[in-house]
């Protein structure tokens, strides 16, 4: 289990990477041809990762229930993020996998609730979630690098 930690820490090291020293305003810019913004793809995977972890397998998550409800599945930036928002997402890049990792050893994980993702993949335990919670941050890091080309 150990290396898909391994695997997550790096792409949220990639990611801090990617949007590191954007502005305020780049974080909340829709390019042209998105739908959404670098703000929303970054809070998204925070959010994916608790509910596909913690919410799927009984856990209380660990964000805000406020941050969960703007980020996740099905939703769309509706007012700019602050700079206050963006730093709290940003302080869940470690912490999160850091207690996901406490949480594993603890064993506060109970039955997995099948889920079948929009990407065709059903879910039957943790350890698919942790492996598919890492394609789809893959992923949305990949969305934010074409935004970011795309905002100049």
């Amino acid at each position: 289990m150990q290396e898909h930690f391994t695997n997550l820490r790096a792409t949220r090291k990639n990611i801090a990477l990617v949007i590191k020293g954007l502005s305020q305003e780049q974080f909340n810019k829709i390019p042209d041809g998105f739908n959404n913004n670098i703000a929303w793809n970054f809070g998204h995977i925070i959010v994916t990762q608790q509910l596909l972890v913690y919410a799927l397998s009984g856990a209380k998550t660990i964000i805000p229930t406020d941050i969960i409800n703007l980020y996740r599945k099905g939703t769309s930036p509706t007012t700019p993020v602050t700079q206050e928002q963006i730093d709290e997402l940003k302080s869940y890049l470690d912490s999160a996998i850091d207690q996901t990792e406490k949480d594993l050893a603890a064993g506060v994980f109970g039955d997995y609730k099948e889920y079948p993702t929009s990407y065709g993949i059903t879910l039957h335990n943790l350890e698919e979630a942790i492996i598919f919670n890492n394609m789809h941050e893959a992923m949305h890091l990949g969305y934010i690098m074409a935004m970011k080309r795309a905002l100049g």
